[in-house]
């Protein structure tokens, strides 16, 4: 059986500027960073076998100073990468509330279908393993959507470097 500890990144600007990041690059802000060090520190005593990471910035960079005490490599997959959202992409959120969809959003099918595309890559990739994987908020939802086979609306939200254990 493989474990997985599923992280979500630690804060970035926009995070905290309340802006739809979607699969920009993103960056670590000064909060961020201490996260993703405090981070660090509360899995440094944890058996971690593998380290993986979505392609993007802000999830790569929190990763990669979790991984520091292991003394890990980090290997990316975009199949970790957050929702696509389109022209929605850069956006201040709470303008977005009242406006319909455009019709250029991952959509959750899509999602739900790379999430469990991540999910078995973990499995072949590392079978029997302890691994530690750094997406974001939407994607981290719809694996665990996939793993419980739940609505994503069922899943609660992942704060920043929030770590949830799953056993594949």
């Amino acid at each position: 059986m493989t474990t997985l500890y599923l992280m979500r990144h630690g804060e970035t600007v926009d995070n905290a500027g309340r802006i739809m990041q979607g699969q920009t690059q993103g960056e670590l802000n000064d909060n961020g960073l201490r996260q993703a060090r405090e981070a660090a520190e509360a899995m440094a005593g944890v058996h971690i076998d593998a380290f993986v990471s979505s392609d993007l910035k802000r999830a790569y960079d929190t990763c990669v100073i979790v991984a520091g005490p292991h003394g890990g490599s980090v290997a990316v997959t975009p199949l970790l990468r957050e929702r696509d959202w389109g022209s929605f992409t850069g956006r201040y959120i709470p303008d977005l509330k009242n406006e319909p969809w455009p019709d250029d959003i991952e959509t959750v099918e899509a999602l739900k279908e790379r999430a469990a595309g991540f999910i078995e890559y973990v499995r072949n990739s590392y079978p029997g393993a302890v691994v530690l994987a750094v997406g974001h908020g939407i994607i981290n939802k719809a694996i665990q959507a996939v793993y419980y086979d739940k609505e994503m609306k069922d899943i609660p939200p992942m704060r920043n470097v929030e770590v949830r254990k799953l056993l594949l």
